[in-house]
């Protein structure tokens, strides 16, 4: 068990701890509350993946809420991480070796960080622009695919890419 203690700058907070049950779900104990089994939720998971952190229960009520993850302890900040890990699949497309057609929909043969696979880009409304010249490609099966920065990206992805945005 990890026990936190609340600063006071977080007013109306409480202290809490966090373990695992004998399913391995995450249990948040709290004085005086009953436990409960909480599941971390991001606010800001692209922007700010480390702040803003909710933890709720099976019916989505609130149950803590954590500033910024980086400032937990680390045995804490290794169950949250772990939870995020499972919750969060948005791979990181490295290189796009071609499309179908320059039509949606449309097949698109990729790399990713996890991995050689095909997405179907169903539209072009299905691609959207993040900050620090980033992008968000959903494909057919409602997978996110991340691409981090798009002049990273080597000249054949790039010029796919032109084609549909």
């Amino acid at each position: 068990m990890i026990k936190r203690q609340t600063p006071a700058s977080e007013a109306g907070t409480i202290p809490f701890t966090l373990s695992r049950d004998t399913f391995g779900r995450l249990l948040l104990q709290r004085p005086g509350w009953p436990d409960v089994l909480v599941t971390p939720v991001r606010s800001f998971p692209i922007s700010a993946p480390d702040e803003g952190i909710s933890l709720v229960d099976t019916q989505t009520q609130e149950h803590a809420w954590i500033p910024d993850l980086t400032q937990l302890p680390e045995a804490e900040k290794r169950l949250i991480s772990e939870d995020l890990a499972q919750r969060d699949f948005r791979p990181e497309i490295l290189r796009i070796h071609r499309a179908s057609g320059w039509a949606t929909p449309s097949r698109w043969d990729i790399d990713t960080d996890r991995g050689a696979t095909v997405l179907t880009l169903k539209s072009e409304d299905d691609i959207r622009r993040l900050p620090a010249n980033g992008l968000l490609i959903a494909d057919a099966c409602g997978v996110n695919f991340w691409v981090q920065d798009i002049q990273a990206l080597d000249r054949t992805s790039r010029r796919i890419l032109d084609r549909f945005l």
